[in-house]
Order: C-alpha cells, then structure tokens, then sequence
C-alpha cells in the first residue's frame, strides 16, 4: 500500500516536472538558465577586493614576533641601531645625514615598530588565552575524572572493611583457639569435682 502511495506521489512529480518545462518554453526561458539552488552542496566563495590569508600562519607569525619582542636581544639590538641612528646623525659629514638633529624619522619609525608591535602581541596573548581556556577544559575534565574514580575507590574500600568486619581474622581465630585449649585444661585438672557436680 505504502508502495503504491510512494509511486504514485512520484509519478505526480515527474507531471508537474514537464508542466513546468513545457510553460518554461513557452515563455521562452530555458531551464538552463534558471539555476536552482542546491542545498546539498557549500556555497562557491565570494570573490572579495580584500587579500585573503591563513589565520592561522598570520597567529604563528604574530607569536613569533612577540616572542622576539619579549627578548633581550631584541633590546639589545634595538638600543644599537637607535645608538648608531643618533651618531651618525650628529657626527657623519652634513650631506650624508639623512636625520637631522630632532631625529623625527627616528621618532617616526620607532611610532611605526611600536604601532605593528602591540596589535601582534595582543593577537599571540588572545591566541595564548584560547590554549589556555583549552588546556583549563581539558584539566577540568580530568579533574572530574579523578574525583568520581575516587570516590568509587572510596566507596569500594568501604565495603571492604565492612564485608572484612564480619570475616574471622587470624588473631581472633587465635583467640578463640587460646580459649578452648584453657577450657580443655581446666576439664583435665577437674574432671572429678565436674563428675561430682553432674551428679
């Protein structure tokens, strides 16, 4: 039955399929150029004016760069070309000085390293976070993990004792076996007052 239905709704489709091809050529329009939209495929990218690039070698390139940052190399390297930048500014002969006395190039591109330096840093502190946040997830989970097998443990050494408490141990067994060979002792050394007594 269910068969049936499933024929007949496909035979339908197919009708209205060729009414709709058929009125599409008498309007002169052509299903080739009425493109459907197909759900079951990704959209083509959209070709941007903007260059593309890899977020994630732009973050590594950034860590790197912070990393030669936080540097005492980069210090010393730094204060070397500012020294020499000024020396040369002041003692090379006046038409080869390309920085007169108020260094503004200088100051210029020390504004311009600064003004690349902070936004990289910021994007390998932000990128640092994210590992972080990760990382604290991850111990998170651990840390749960831990806590319910302890737990289990705990409960199972508990059971445990109780299940031992009702277990005859060696040195209660011991006891018990000190208390019997007194008593056969004394049943020895008495036995006619206890024969006596019986009667």
């Amino acid at each position: 039955m269910q068969a049936r239905e499933h024929g007949l709704a496909a035979d339908a489709a197919e009708r209205s399929a060729e009414r709709a091809g058929k009125s599409a050529q008498s309007t002169g329009s052509s299903a080739l150029t009425r493109s459907r939209v197909r759900l079951d495929l990704p959209r083509a990218p959209r070709r941007s004016l903007l260059p593309e690039y890899d977020p994630e070698a732009f973050g590594r390139l950034s860590e790197k760069v912070a990393r030669f940052l936080g540097t005492g190399r980069f210090i010393v390297w730094m204060t070397l070309v500012i020294v020499l930048w000024v020396l040369w500014n002041i003692f090379a002969p006046d038409d080869l000085r390309f920085d007169k006395y108020p260094f503004i190039f200088l100051t210029l591109m020390l504004s311009l390293q600064a003004s690349y330096a902070a936004p990289l840093i910021l994007l390998a502190q932000n990128r640092q976070d994210d590992r972080d946040r990760v990382n604290l997830e991850q111990d998170r989970k651990q840390n749960e993990r831990s806590i319910a097998d302890t737990e289990y443990l705990t409960r199972e050494i508990a059971a445990l004792r109780m299940g031992l408490g009702e277990v005859a141990t060696r040195d209660w067994i011991r006891s018990e076996f000190q208390d019997l060979i007194k008593e056969m002792d004394e049943r020895r050394l008495f036995p006619a007052e206890r024969d006596e007594g019986d009667r």
